[in-house]
């Protein structure tokens, strides 16, 4: 692997740990101005800090988040559909590796829709990416998509989606967390990272998510509205934070978090 694309990677997934605390803030290119991020760069910017990565689209990267921060930034290349429209699978590839490289990215992310009518166009710009990403030293993020249909989050489906992302070369792997979730992880001979999903009803839930995913053998989180949705964001990151980098417990977690939003947020 080219010393520069290591490079990259080792400001995502962190030397000294191996692990990674990813901040997701794109879910505004095809759901909008979601709750509690319809102000970008105020939800951004407390949490910033605390971040590993950042995974934003590049309209919010310029003009939400601060030219000056040292957070490596995960961009988001593919959209092009909404929630309202007819299929969230029918991606396309919206900016260019030159663009990327313009904004100074530690790498570029793109969903694929295993299992959908549009499975063949995402993964074929899944290849395209990760052959121009070998040409520019930038690494891939593959996020294994599913759209509307939840139900699809099963070991099985995950481990192929998974699979075949590293097959083509993705060089880093986004997946939800499943029963069976070391099986998915066994299958994929690249680093996991698991998607907070939709809103859990409490932080223990998060914590417990965070926690069992690592121990099956994910290298980290990439988080968005299980943190910037919670009362208490900054108290978040740094509990899931405590989990990821620390090793914490649950308990020891959830204690920090009840400590940190009684006294910083």
């Amino acid at each position: 692997m080219d010393w520069g694309l290591q490079n990259r990677l080792a400001r995502i997934i962190k030397p000294a740990t191996g692990r990674t605390v990813m901040l997701a803030v794109d879910h505004g290119y095809f759901l909008g101005p979601t709750s509690r991020i319809e102000n970008p760069r105020r939800t951004i910017e407390p949490l910033l800090p605390h971040a590993d990565a950042l995974m934003p689209t590049r309209g919010v990267l310029r003009a939400s988040v601060d030219p000056a921060t040292q957070t490596p930034i995960v961009l988001r290349v593919s959209g092009g559909t909404s929630v309202i429209g007819p299929s969230l699978a029918d991606e396309g590839i919206t900016t260019t590796f030159e663009e990327a490289i313009r904004l100074n990215v530690s790498a570029v992310a793109l969903s694929i829709f295993v299992g959908t009518d549009y499975e063949r166009q995402t993964l074929l710009s899944l290849a395209d990416l990760v052959n121009e990403g070998q040409t520019y030293g930038i690494p891939v993020l593959a996020v294994t998509a599913v759209g509307k249909e939840l139900e699809k989050r099963d070991q099985r489906f995950l481990s192929l989606c998974c699979r075949i992302a590293a097959e083509l070369g993705a060089h880093l792997v986004k997946t939800y967390y499943c029963e069976g979730f070391e099986k998915v992880v066994e299958g994929c001979p690249v680093p996991v990272v698991i998607a907070g999903g939709p809103k859990l009803d409490t932080m223990k839930d998060v914590l417990q998510l965070t926690h069992d995913a690592l121990s099956r053998g994910a290298v980290g989180v990439d988080m968005g509205r299980n943190i910037w949705q919670s009362e208490h964001p900054v108290a978040a990151i740094q509990s899931v934070r405590a989990v990821v980098h620390e090793k914490a417990t649950v308990k020891q977690a959830l204690d920090l978090f009840e400590d940190l939003k009684a006294t910083r947020n």
